[in-house]
């Protein structure tokens, strides 16, 4: 009979807190109650279609858009986890207008600061498509003791000392980096641990996949337009034509091309000239585990960590993904 060694998600953050000597374990503890809070929302995920958690609260968020009832949970699982670990002393979420100050006494005495989207693509859920989760985890500006403030989110990208995302779909995955590269773990629900499953991910150079919303393609910029008529020619020399699939979840979509190599678009258009997406919650970890795993970042002129945030829900246009392929629509956008 064969066996097997089960690498945990907590085994392998302890087995790695030599990455991050200065931490003394705070950081590992972090991220076990992030852990700890994805498997909370997995579960509520899979039942939603079984209970009233389905469909929209009846509130707006600061986006000024609809909060899906899940979105609500998420955020304060998500919260309340971070809150108690003692290591966290504040978060931004995409749910909340300024950042929430954890003002006890432990939490002035933590180390870090989480950015964070609980429910990437939630509206998906009422169709049984998947979501994720995404965050970023910074080490505070201000004096421990002290209560954080505004400038302690505001960081720059390669200011991150670990960020990740977890996606709920067939099965539920959680992949973070800390800077030493990119690792998976999927959930096994037979035992209710995250257990490694992809070590040492990494995108490869290349990819035949795109994924953009193709349905808003007369707004877009002209070097979009012409990157997706490259996508579509043919050209067996380079694979082409590509394959085309958008689900609409950043998460989901980033991770199906970091696997199988691809390249994720999300250009500015016309009513929204600064993209979309948020820097930094979702655009900054997703570009930080692109380049841990070999990829590459940018929002059409600049690397995606070299931007610094003036605001929390700043938007930016993403190209992300495979090198070659962000490469090649960056020279279309000269």
């Amino acid at each position: 009979m064969n066996s097997y060694k089960i690498t945990t998600l907590n085994d392998f953050i302890i087995l790695r807190q030599k990455d991050f000597p200065f931490a003394k374990g705070e950081l590992s503890s972090l991220l076990s109650h992030i852990g700890t809070a994805a498997k909370i929302v997995n579960k509520k995920i899979n039942k939603a279609g079984l209970v009233d958690i389905l469909g929209r609260a009846g509130m707006v968020n600061v986006q000024g858009e609809n909060q899906q009832k899940l979105d609500v949970f998420a955020d304060k699982v998500f919260t309340d986890a971070l809150r108690s670990s003692g290591e966290c002393c504040g978060i931004a979420t995409e749910e909340n207008q300024n950042e929430i100050v954890f003002s006890d006494k432990l939490a002035r005495k933590g180390n870090y600061v989480v950015c964070i989207d609980p429910l990437d693509g939630s509206s998906n859920i009422d169709y049984n498509v998947s979501v994720g989760s995404v965050f970023s985890i910074y080490r505070r500006i201000t004096p421990r003791g002290e209560e954080v403030n505004n400038e302690d989110f505001l960081q720059d990208g390669t200011q991150q000392v670990a960020a990740g995302y977890i996606i709920y779909g067939s099965s539920t995955m959680l992949v973070y980096t800390t800077g030493n590269g990119v690792n998976g773990f999927t959930l096994d629900p037979s035992i209710g641990e995250f257990c490694l499953s992809h070590p040492c991910m990494m995108s490869p150079p290349d990819g035949r996949i795109y994924s953009i919303n193709e349905g808003n393609y007369i707004y877009f910029p002209q070097g979009i337009k012409q990157y997706i008529k490259y996508c579509q020619e043919k050209d067996e020399s380079t694979g082409r034509p590509y394959i085309s699939r958008y689900i609409g979840s950043l998460v989901s979509d980033f991770h199906r091309n970091l696997l199988k190599g691809g390249v994720f678009l999300y250009p500015p258009v016309e009513n929204m000239p600064e993209g979309k997406l948020r820097l930094v919650y979702e655009c900054n970890p997703i570009a930080f585990i692109a380049e841990q795993a070999g990829g590459a970042a940018s929002d059409g002129r600049r690397r995606i960590l070299e931007i610094r945030p003036e605001s929390l829900h700043q938007r930016s246009p993403l190209y992300v993904g495979s090198e070659n392929m962000v490469n090649k629509v960056l020279k279309l956008l000269i």
